[in-house]
């Protein structure tokens, strides 16, 4: 059983007050919220800004404590406002009409006060070294926000969904099946050091997760053991970070995304080289990546299962990590 968390941050800004929220709203943590709002108001606040960038989902009882707090704020002549919520706490707004109630006007770039909020571990999950994630604005609105592991369960229907809606009518469709994409990603999220990123404007358009395999990852028996050795005698590289899974919006504008989203990972992992396998027959895919910047290195043989598959590998544009 996973436990939620929230984690509540409050900065005082003169009359109003910069909420910072990060983790999950729901039956266990929706008290938690209220009681930090109407503190809030008990202390004279006359604006309330509630960041909600890295708040991977909110149910009906969270979005009850959002308009109870909306309506006590009116009542004494203050407002409350959302800011930059995710895909499905968008969707939420939206089905229930509070969008116009709750959450405020987009803007660009993000104010330097919302551009970093720190999230909570699930319970047994140790705090991440890099506890502050970076929140920033691609283009056109477009951010990219990394997930915890406990944010990517609850995202992975949401996922799914992309994965397959990038996929629809073209001759890769049949290498993707839903069951198995959402498969895969649960036992990539097991892995240690996985990491998952999203890109989203009101809308989930992108996505990008793996983990590091060599020194300092996984790697030291088993499958991860000869595919480490394979892509050292490949590229003399002994440690990489295996992006399992890159899906963009199937559209031409969005390409950039997938780009940025993949650059960020490696980056995010401290690695020069990103490595991934796909299926020989698999076209559309290998269209795609290739589109993406990386390079067919081939097939290697002798990796357990059905089919040799092909091995892909993707350099880190840029400068290397510190610390590299």
């Amino acid at each position: 059983m996973v436990l939620s968390r929230l984690d509540i941050h409050r900065r005082n800004r003169g009359e109003g007050a910069l909420v910072t929220l990060a983790g999950e709203i729901g039956p266990a943590t929706a008290p938690l919220l209220r009681a930090a709002l109407e503190q809030c108001l008990r202390d004279g606040v006359t604006v309330v800004d509630v960041d909600l960038t890295t708040v991977g989902s909110c149910d009906a009882r969270g979005l009850d404590v959002f308009l109870s707090a909306s309506r006590r704020a009116g009542r004494v002549h203050a407002s409350l406002q959302l800011h930059h919520p995710c895909a499905q706490i968008t969707r939420l707004l939206a089905v229930t009409g509070s969008t116009p109630l709750l959450l405020a006007a987009p803007t660009d770039p993000v104010p330097p006060a919302l551009e970093t909020a720190s999230s909570g571990p699930s319970a047994g999950e140790a705090r991440a070294p890099e506890g502050l994630a970076r929140v920033p604005v691609v283009k056109e609105g477009i951010r990219l926000r990394r997930l915890t592991r406990w944010q990517t369960e609850g995202m992975g229907e949401d996922i799914a969904d992309l994965a397959m809606a990038s996929v629809a009518g073209t001759p890769g469709e049949s290498f993707h099946d839903r069951r198995d994409f959402l498969r895969r990603l649960a036992v990539s999220a097991r892995r240690p050091s996985f990491a998952l990123l999203v890109a989203e404007t009101t809308v989930l358009v992108g996505c990008a997760y793996g983990f590091p395999v060599g020194p300092g990852g996984s790697g030291r028996r088993g499958f991860d053991r000869m595919l480490q050795e394979s892509i050292q005698r490949l590229t003399a590289c002994a440690r990489f970070v295996v992006l399992t899974q890159v899906v963009a919006h199937p559209h031409a504008q969005h390409r950039d995304i997938a780009r940025r989203l993949q650059q960020r990972l490696l980056t995010d992992r401290h690695s020069v080289l990103g490595v991934t396998l796909l299926h020989p027959a698999d076209q559309g895919g290998h269209a795609a990546l290739e589109s993406w910047g990386w390079q067919n290195m081939g097939e290697i043989v002798g990796l357990p299962g059905p089919f040799a598959p092909c091995v892909l590998i993707l350099p880190l544009v840029g400068p290397p990590p510190p610390g590299r």
